[in-house]
């Protein structure tokens, strides 16, 4: 498993056309797990242009994001993708460390905390 997060190319697509559309070049994606949600944790994504002292600064396919230390502890070896169905478009993560994941995609419960989700089965946020 690797100890970094990445994107596939269609995350990288898509996030490199939203900043296209931005004029601050200094704004990068910043992917969070904070406490709430169905099943314990949730993920959260947005730009920010402001990197913390507590932040690892990953590059995955020329796009540049932001972890917190705490974060990525939760999201080690994830895979971020962005798919497109009959149900809309969304980003995806793929999360080795959960134990369970809820079906809003929102929300999931870590490895070593059990199979304690709320007991939906997707994965798409």
């Amino acid at each position: 498993m690797s100890d970094t997060v990445r994107l596939t190319e269609s995350a990288a697509k898509k996030i490199n056309g939203l900043l296209a559309q931005d004029d601050n070049s200094n704004m990068h994606l910043r992917i969070f797990v904070s406490g709430g949600g169905c099943s314990g944790f949730q993920y959260g994504f947005t730009f920010d242009d402001e990197i913390k002292d507590n932040d690892t600064v990953i590059e995955s396919l020329g796009v540049k994001l932001l972890v917190d230390q705490m974060s990525l502890d939760l999201l080690k070896g994830s895979e971020v993708d962005y798919q497109t169905s009959l149900q809309g478009e969304s980003f995806v993560i793929r999360n080795p460390n959960a134990g369970s994941t809820c079906g809003c995609g929102k929300s999931f419960t870590p490895a070593e905390q059990g199979q304690q989700g709320c007991g939906h089965a997707s994965a798409a946020y």
